[in-house]
C-alpha cells in the first residue's frame, strides 16, 4: 500500500511542495525579512513609548533624550525599507513559481490536446488558469508566508516577555494564540460549506461563460440570448450572496478579535504598571510595553484572514490535480505518451513511406471498434482520400496516422519503425476551421516557421493568390487579421491556413474537411490550389465530399470502422453505390 501511494506521488507531485524545496532559501529570506520589518516597528513604538514618557518628565537638556530620537527615526526607516525589500522579494520569487505553475498546466495539456478535450473544456481551463493558479499566488503571499513569519513573531515575543515574568508571558501567549489562531479556526469550521459551495460556483461560472461565448452566435440567431441572460444572472446573484455573507462574517470576525485585542494592550500596560510599582521597571517603560503590543499584534492577527481563506487554496489544488489526472488518465487510456527528452527519430525526413497493418482501435468506453482492420500503404507523394458518414472512423483514422493516439492492435509504421506519439514533426495540418490569431498577417503565417522572414511570407502568400488582396490592404502583410481573421472571408482564411502548411514544409499534409461551409465554386478553386500547390508531398484528405476525387491517386470509403471501397476514381465508377454518391455531389453528371 505504501509503494503504491509512493508511486502516485511520483506521478501526480504536489503543485505546491516542489517549489517549497526549490525556493526554499528565498522563502526563509522573506520570512526573515517579515519578522525582522514587525521587529522595527516594536522597536519604533516601544522606543517611542519610552521616549514620550522621559519627554513628558521635561528633561534638562534635549541631549538627554537625543538617542531614543536617533533611534525612533532608525527604526522607522528602517521598518520602510526592510518591508520594502521584504515585498519585493516575496513578490519576485512569487511570480517565478506562479510562472513554473503556468508552464506545468500547459505541458500537461498541450501533448493531449486531441484527446483530452473529451474531458476538459476550455472553460473549465481558462477557470484554472484565471482563478485557481492566480489563487495560488496569494497562498504564498497571503498565507503560508504570513503564518511562517507570525508564529516566528508569537514565539519570539512571549520568550521576550517571559524573561520578566514567565507567568504572565504564558497567560499572554494562551490568550493571543486563542485570538490569532483558534477563534479562526472555529469560523472557519463555521463556514467551511460556504466557502467550497462559493469556490464551485465561481469555478462552474467560467465555463458556463466560457460556453456561452463559444456559442454565442447561435444564442442571438435562436432568440434565446435573454433566457441565458437571466439564467446567469440568477447564478451570478446567488453567488454574490453567499460572497456578501461571508464577507460580512470576516468583517464581524475581524471587528471581534481587533476589539480583544484592545485587551491585551490594555494588560501589557497595567503589568508594566505593577512592574514599576514593585520597583523592577522604570516608570518611562510602562508606555513602551503598551505600546510595542500595537503593531506586534496587528501582524499577528492578520494570521485569522489566512486561515479563513485556506479552504479556497485547498480547493484550487484540488481541482488542478483532478485536471492533472484527467489528462494523465486519458492519456494512458489512449496509450499516449509523449517524453519531451525522447530522441525524434523522424526529424528532417524529406521522403516517408507510412504503413498500416492491420490496425485497429476501440475507445477504452466503448465495445464497438472505432477502426478495424485497416492496411495501407502510402507511399511519398501518394494521395489518399478517405471518404464515409460521419462515426465512420476518419477522423479516428487520420489521429491513428498522425501519432495523437496508438493503435488498440495492428501497427503503424513510418519507414520501417513504429510510429510514436513525437512524430508530429512530420505532418501539417489543415482542418475545416483553422484558427487565425488577432495579430498580423505575417504573425498568424509565421506560426508555422518562427524564424521565417517577410519574403518567405510574401512567396507562401504568392502561391496561395492572396498577394493582390494582402498587397490592398493599409499594413501589406502587417495588417491585423481582428479576432478569429474576422476580416477575411471563409475561403481566403483557409488560404492563409494553407500558407501556414507550406512554409511547413513538411512531408505529409493532412486535410480534415477544409473545404466545408465554402460555396462550390470556392471549394473547388481552394482544392485544386491545394491540390496543385501539395503535388510533392503526401496528402491524406478526409471529406464527406466528392469534389476533386478524380485527382486522387486512391480513395477509401469507411463504414463503421472498416474500409468497405478502395480504388481510384476511374475504378470505383464502376462500383454502383460509389457512382451514385458521385451523380449526388455532381449535377452535371446527371445530365
Amino acid at each position: 500500500m505504501q509503494n503504491i501511494k509512493q508511486k502516485k506521488r511520483k506521478e501526480h507531485p504536489s503543485w505546491v511542495t516542489p517549489y517549497d524545496k526549490e525556493y526554499a532559501g528565498l522563502f526563509l529570506l522573506i520570512i526573515i525579512l517579515s519578522f525582522l520589518s514587525a521587529g522595527c516597528a516594536a522597536a519604533m513604538m516601544y522606543t517611542a513609548g519610552a521616549l514620550i514618557s522621559k519627554a513628558a518628565l521635561r528633561p534638562e537638556n534635549i541631549l538627554m533624550i537625543y538617542v531614543p530620537i536617533i533611534l525612533v527615526r532608525t527604526f522607522g526607516f528602517g521598518k520602510g525599507v526592510i518591508q520594502y525589500a521584504e515585498r519585493l522579494l516575496s513578490h519576485s520569487t512569487i511570480l517565478k513559481v506562479l510562472g513554473r505553475m503556468r508552464v506545468r498546466m500547459y505541458q500537461t495539456i498541450e501533448p493531449h490536446v486531441l484527446t483530452v478535450r473529451r474531458s476538459i473544456s476550455t472553460g473549465r481551463v481558462l477557470g484554472l488558469l484565471a482563478e485557481d493558479i492566480e489563487r495560488l499566488q496569494n497562498l504564498y503571499l497571503r498565507a503560508l508566508l504570513p503564518l511562517c513569519s507570525s508564529i516566528l513573531i508569537f514565539g519570539v515575543g512571549i520568550v521576550a516577555l517571559g524573561m520578566y515574568d514567565v507567568k504572565f508571558a504564558l497567560l499572554l501567549g494562551c490568550f493571543v494564540g486563542f485570538l490569532a489562531f483558534i477563534i479562526p479556526c472555529i469560523a472557519l469550521f463555521r463556514t467551511m460549506k460556504r466557502r467550497q459551495e462559493w469556490k464551485d460556483r465561481r469555478s462552474r461560472s467560467y465555463q458556463e461563460l466560457t460556453d456561452a461565448v463559444l456559442g454565442l452566435t447561435d444564442w442571438v440567431m435562436s432568440g434565446q440570448s435573454r433566457l441565458f441572460i437571466e439564467k446567469f444572472k440568477r447564478t451570478q446573484q446567488v453567488s454574490a450572496r453567499i460572497n456578501q455573507y461571508l464577507r460580512r462574517y470576516d468583517w464581524r470576525l475581524n471587528w471581534f478579535v481587533y476589539s480583544l485585542s484592545g485587551l491585551v494592550i490594555i494588560c501589557m500596560t497595567l503589568w508594566a504598571g505593577t512592574f514599576a510599582e514593585a520597583e523592577k521597571l522604570d516608570v518611562v517603560w510602562i508606555a513602551a510595553f503598551g505600546l510595542v503590543a500595537f503593531p506586534l499584534m496587528d501582524t499577528l492577527l492578520r494570521t485569522s484572514n489566512a486561515i479563513m481563506e485556506l479552504p479556497e487554496y485547498r480547493r484550487s489544488i484540488e481541482r488542478i490535480k483532478q485536471m492533472e489526472q484527467d489528462a494523465n488518465m486519458v492519456a494512458q487510456e489512449m496509450k499516449y505518451q509523449v517524453t519531451a527528452d525522447e530522441v525524434n527519430p523522424f526529424d528532417n525526413m524529406a521522403s516517408v513511406m507510412l504503413e498500416l497493418q492491420e490496425v485497429g482501435f476501440r475507445y477504452p468506453e466503448t465495445r464497438e471498434w472505432a477502426v478495424r482492420k485497416v492496411n495501407l500503404q502510402i507511399p511519398q507523394g501518394k494521395k489518399v482520400a478517405i471518404l464515409g458518414r460521419s462515426g465512420s472512423g476518419k477522423s479516428t483514422l487520420l489521429q491513428l496516422i498522425q501519432g495523437s493516439i496508438l493503435s488498440s492492435e495492428g501497427s503503424v509504421l513510418i519507414n520501417g519503425d513504429a510510429a510514436r506519439a513525437n512524430q508530429n514533426r512530420l505532418f501539417s495540418f489543415l482542418n475545416q476551421s483553422p484558427y487565425l490569431f488577432d495579430t498580423s498577417v505575417a504573425n498568424n503565417i509565421r506560426l508555422a516557421c518562427p524564424d521565417a522572414d517577410d519574403k518567405q511570407i510574401h512567396q507562401v502568400i504568392q502561391m496561395v493568390g492572396l498577394d493582390r488582396l494582402i498587397d490592398s490592404l493599409p499594413q501589406g502583410i502587417h495588417t491585423s487579421m481582428q479576432e478569429a481573421g474576422s476580416r477575411f472571408s471563409g475561403g481566403e482564411r483557409q488560404r492563409i491556413a494553407l500558407a501556414r502548411v507550406l512554409l511547413q514544409d513538411r512531408p505529409i499534409v493532412l486535410l480534415d474537411e477544409p473545404t466545408v461551409g465554402l460555396d462550390p465554386i470556392t471549394e473547388k478553386k481552394l482544392i485544386d490550389t491545394i491540390l496543385d500547390l501539395l503535388k510533392d508531398r503526401t496528402l491524406i484528405w478526409v471529406t464527406h465530399h466528392l469534389t476533386g476525387l478524380e485527382q486522387m491517386d486512391e480513395i477509401i470509403f469507411m463504414e463503421d470502422g472498416f474500409v468497405k471501397m478502395r480504388g481510384n476514381h476511374q475504378t470505383l465508377m464502376a462500383n454502383e453505390r460509389y457512382r451514385n454518391l458521385y451523380a449526388l455531389d455532381h449535377f452535371s453528371y446527371l445530365l
